[in-house]
């Protein structure tokens, strides 16, 4: 086949630089906007903190000034010098993009697996025994099992460290390694890893070795909570059954994730917003982190007059003033962006707000309308991607609580009657009656969807079981108590 050329016309939508900017702070929270603010701050030198004395130097009239400005100056960037072949440029970089990276991570915490080498210091072991230790160590995943064979241990010693062992002197070392701390660790299964713990606890109490006893004999029946099959085969009574699975409730099933959830940093939740009750009134308020006082600088203006004012035959002074412009432009267009999102932020949310305004007054989840993105968007008049990018990772407090604004989106469900609810109000209703339910005879989907129906909602059986899943409730098997 030929190859051939040919001329065609094509219209192309493409969003400038200035709208990506405005799409991406959209998405991101309060906390990740203070530090955006702050890296656009350094790397443009422009850009200040802070307001301007004058408003309608740096305010309003901005525009016109800059316009106005550039008309004297009769500045046109393509008479200077190409941005790509400049040689002016606001950082160096020295490296190649094929150098190797050599910067060393630094960890501020300490793993359970360097908290067991330790240990090992202190266990009389000969340099076989320890080389042995350490590389079953190397082995446990971050929960503290190990999920390797011993046999596969052995050819790793053999093959990677040329220790030639056997599997019992393996097994005999494993053994030393699960009597450290934390307990548990080092146990192939969860039910090792339990049993483990519970010998440690043994002190001749009648509970805890009817607890060993289960986890030895039934822990099929315990994981699977037949409860009365454990209490017949024992003959015992349900209270000391009872006080026995308390006993292995206590137990962490995941040793090694212990120090690792410890030291893990809790987020903090920052409210976007603010929604106020008063007499019946909503009063919706923006954080103040989310409209930050931003000026254009003085300076880089003043400097722009001086070098537009002054010769412009060398090819440095033009490279300074298309760099001094460029930065002026990236300052105001960071600072319209800012405005921007504040003006979508409050719109949108305004809208929100009067949509589910009976939740916001009284605060009952039942009262709260269907609403997906579209509903949103139609009103604000705005693509429904932008709404989803405002209501990602943005939370609102009211006097309920602070929520996400995912919590209020919802789809609808038609109730006998022909009404449209919200699958969050059927979630509700799942919710407390599984709270309220006796919890020796809790009810199954089938039971929670007849109750379902005789409050109106006709629900499929599999339905209710997907809005039992979703929030995170488990069978009603799995949810029995003695």
């Amino acid at each position: 086949m030929a190859l051939k050329q040919h001329l065609a016309h094509k219209l192309e939508q493409r969003l400038s630089p200035q709208q990506i900017q405005l799409m991406k702070l959209l998405q991101v929270p309060t906390m990740e906007l203070d530090q955006r603010i702050k890296q656009e701050i350094e790397e443009n030198p422009a850009l200040e903190e802070g307001s301007d004395e004058e408003e309608d130097e740096y305010g309003d009239d901005l525009d016109d000034d800059y316009d106005d400005n550039d008309d004297d100056l009769e500045f046109d960037i393509s008479d200077y010098i190409d941005e790509e072949g400049s040689d002016y440029k606001t950082k160096a970089n020295n490296t190649s993009k094929d150098d190797e990276e050599r910067i060393v991570p630094l960890s501020g915490e300490q793993s359970f697996q360097e908290r067991l080498i330790e240990q090992l210091h202190l266990l009389d072991l000969d340099d076989t025994q320890f080389m042995i230790a350490d590389t079953i160590i190397g082995n446990l995943d971050e929960s503290g099992y190990l999920k390797r064979e011993v046999e596969a241990l052995v050819d790793d010693l053999a093959f990677a460290l040329n220790v030639t062992t056997t599997e019992k002197e393996v097994e005999a070392i494993l053994m030393l390694i699960q009597e450290l701390d934390p307990a548990g660790v080092g146990a192939r299964d969860l039910q090792e890893c339990l049993l483990i713990q519970i010998k440690r606890k043994q002190d001749g109490d009648i509970t805890k070795f009817t607890a060993k006893v289960i986890l030895e004999q039934f822990f099929e029946e315990f994981t699977k909570k037949h409860y009365d099959k454990i209490s017949k085969k024992l003959e015992i009574e349900d209270q000391d059954l009872k006080e026995a699975v308390d006993e292995i409730l206590k137990l962490n099933p995941k040793p090694g994730g212990s120090m690792k959830e410890s030291a893990k940093n809790h987020q903090q939740i920052i409210p976007d917003f603010m929604i106020v009750e008063m007499e019946g009134r909503l009063d919706l308020s923006l954080n103040g982190r989310n409209a930050p006082e931003l000026k254009v600088s003085r300076e880089y203006e003043q400097m722009l007059r001086n070098y537009a004012e002054g010769a412009k035959t060398s090819k440095s002074d033009k490279e300074a003033l298309v760099f001094v412009k460029q930065k002026l432009d990236g300052a105001k267009w960071f600072i319209d962006a800012i405005r921007q999102r504040q003006h979508t932020l409050l719109m949108t949310m305004d809208t929100i707000m009067n949509y589910q305004r009976e939740y916001f007054l009284t605060g009952d989840e039942t009262n709260l309308k269907p609403m997906i993105l579209k509903d949103i968007a139609e009103i604000v008049g705005l693509d429904i991607s932008t709404i989803s990018r405002v209501a990602n990772s943005k939370y609102v407090q009211t006097g309920f609580g602070v929520f996400p604004l995912k919590y209020f989106f919802s789809e609808s469900l038609s109730t006998d009657s022909g009404e449209e609810v919200s699958t969050r109000e059927v979630k509700k209703i799942l919710s407390d009656a599984i709270e309220a339910e006796v919890k020796k005879k809790p009810l199954t989907d089938e039971k929670l969807m007849d109750l379902l129906k005789e409050k109106g909602y006709n629900i499929a059986r599999r339905t209710v079981a997907k809005y039992r899943e979703q929030l995170n409730i488990p069978v009603a098997r799995l949810r029995k108590e003695l």
